[in-house]
């Protein structure tokens, strides 16, 4: 038990931690002795990273399936937890889904998938579990955004909206929140080698070119977003090479960055 040593009386809810960045960030906070409540869709893989979590670490682990997309999941939840009388000091808002192609080309019902995760459930989540914080005058948030979110992505047009609005959210909130004792940080990764990623290449087998330089390592961005959350930064963009990107993008007009999007991701459409 690796961790027993330093476990800490902490509780952090981790939202998709069943796979890739979710389950890297598990894998952080439990490493710091953190108790966890892991929440995702698949019932088994939660099971076997929190029996996982346990034996490695020593710390306590609660499983609590659930689909974030739905209206009523977030306060299900809450209330589920609240029963338990489990609270929350740390809350990460990782579930997201993506998906690639032509906005035009792609069904309704997969631009309202995104929206429904990406957008509606992250809100429903904050709007549950921060007002208990600020209650007590203490808590964390990490959202992982992207750094589609920081410009126009064309192929990429509806996940990167939804991005969007999570950094704009983070950043609104993390003024109401100075002084409060709650800290708000949004994670803005590039590609990361994810199964997110496995399935945008299978529908595209052009993402299968990109040169490995541009794909992150899961472990060090889920450790990236580990310190800046504890260190309350408001952004991090994790690697050089995109952060180098994103202040480019932001002192870049938007027409032309509109163009040069355009131009280099119409191929891989």
């Amino acid at each position: 038990m690796a961790g027993a040593k330093k476990l800490n009386k902490e509780t952090v809810l981790i939202t998709g931690a069943s796979s890739g960045i979710g389950e890297a960030l598990a894998r952080r906070f439990a490493a710091d002795g953190y108790r966890l409540v892991l929440v995702a869709r698949s019932v088994d893989k939660l099971d076997a990273l929190g029996a996982e979590l346990e034996a490695d670490y020593g710390v306590r682990v609660w499983v609590q399936p659930a689909d974030l997309s739905q209206p009523d999941a977030a306060q299900a939840l809450a209330d589920d937890l609240k029963r338990q009388r489990i609270s929350i000091d740390v809350l990460v808002n990782n579930a997201g889904v993506l998906e690639h192609g032509a906005f035009s080309r792609m069904p309704t019902a997969r631009h309202q998938a995104m929206i429904d995760l990406n957008v509606s459930g992250l809100t429903a989540m904050l709007a549950q579990f921060l007002p208990p914080m600020l209650k007590r005058g203490h808590g964390r948030i990490l959202n992982v955004a992207s750094i589609a979110s920081f410009q126009p992505v064309p192929s990429l047009a509806t996940y990167a909206a939804t991005k969007a609005f999570v950094l704009s959210l983070t950043e609104s909130l993390a003024e109401e929140l100075k002084d409060s004792g709650v800290t708000i940080t949004a994670l803005c990764p590039g590609i990361t080698a994810t199964s997110m990623l496995s399935g945008a290449t299978q529908s595209n087998p052009q993402l299968a070119k990109l040169p490995g330089f541009l794909i992150g390592d899961v472990d060090e961005v889920a450790n990236d977003g580990y310190k800046a959350c504890m260190k309350g930064k408001v952004i991090k963009v994790p690697g050089a090479v995109n952060l180098a990107g994103t202040v480019a993008g932001r002192a870049t007009p938007k027409w032309l960055l509109r163009r040069i999007s355009g131009t280099l991701l119409r191929k891989a459409m």
